[in-house]
């Protein structure tokens, strides 16, 4: 009697557990609703599974209808044009976002020789050479865009119109390194990067001339800087003697920072 008991009580678990596990195990993830291309559908009123664009609506990464602004080529060549005027306002956002991304490597004067590198990474591309700044505008957006060498790109950090800004930044950087007293405007005070340096409490060393320092690297066979050939040259790249930056000369105007 007790086992025939024992018996229907186990009996009656099994069921319940084996409905519930039944209750439980749907095949809504197998056979999940979905539309199939080309095949049609009771969903929508039309039958269609396909449905058409949305009016006055753009897919992603399908607006670009100014080619130069997001590649800096003009049919496939680097451009010399900023796509859009040049304010003070422009170069601003420009130095703020060339701050923050590009003077690790760079340099707050754009001599390549920034903190990391100081530190033994890569030397960066020194802004002052001859060959960076004869380059047109659209080779600086188009590596910031794209990578250069040691260099990764910056498109997922650095939005386009921001791109632009740092390219404005970067040539204005070139031009400080080069500016007289006729260059600037005459309501304008001008200052030796000495004193300033003085002014705000730096070291003197600091007006002069940098040198990099030895725990540097360059990654090329003799450890000296890599040298691109000019355009159109058959001459491979060669490694030039290292040698030292100034970030502005004495009684010179200095770079904003």
């Amino acid at each position: 009697m007790q086992v025939n008991k024992t018996v229907r009580s186990l009996a009656l678990a099994t069921a319940t557990l084996a409905t519930l596990v039944a209750a439980g195990c749907r095949q809504d993830m197998h056979d999940e609703p979905k539309f199939f291309p080309q095949r049609g559908t009771t969903f929508y009123a039309d039958g269609r599974s396909v449905r058409p664009q949305v009016a006055s609506t753009v897919a992603r990464n399908q607006l670009h209808e100014d080619t130069y602004f997001y590649t800096g080529l003009i049919d496939g060549k680097e451009g010399n044009v900023m796509p859009f005027p040049v304010t003070m306002k422009v170069l601003e956002r420009g130095q703020e976002r060339y701050n923050v991304y590009c003077t690790p490597c760079h340099s707050r004067v754009g001599n390549g020789e920034g903190m990391i590198v100081q530190r033994g990474y890569a030397h960066a591309g020194d802004f002052h050479t001859a060959r960076l700044e004869a380059a047109p505008l659209g080779h600086f957006f188009y590596v910031i865009s794209n990578g250069y060498g040691a260099m990764p790109d910056y498109s997922a950090q650095v939005a386009p119109v921001d791109r632009w800004a740092i390219v404005a930044y970067i040539k204005a950087l070139q031009l400080s390194q080069h500016a007289t007293e006729a260059d600037i405007p005459t309501n304008e005070h001008t200052a030796p990067l000495a004193s300033i340096a003085e002014k705000e409490g730096l070291p003197a060393s600091f007006a002069k001339p940098w040198t990099l320092p030895a725990t540097a690297t360059y990654g090329t066979p003799n450890d000296q800087s890599f040298v691109l050939p000019d355009p159109g040259s058959s001459a491979s790249g060669a490694a030039a003697p290292a040698k030292t930056h100034s970030p502005a000369a004495a009684g010179t105007t200095a770079p904003k920072q």
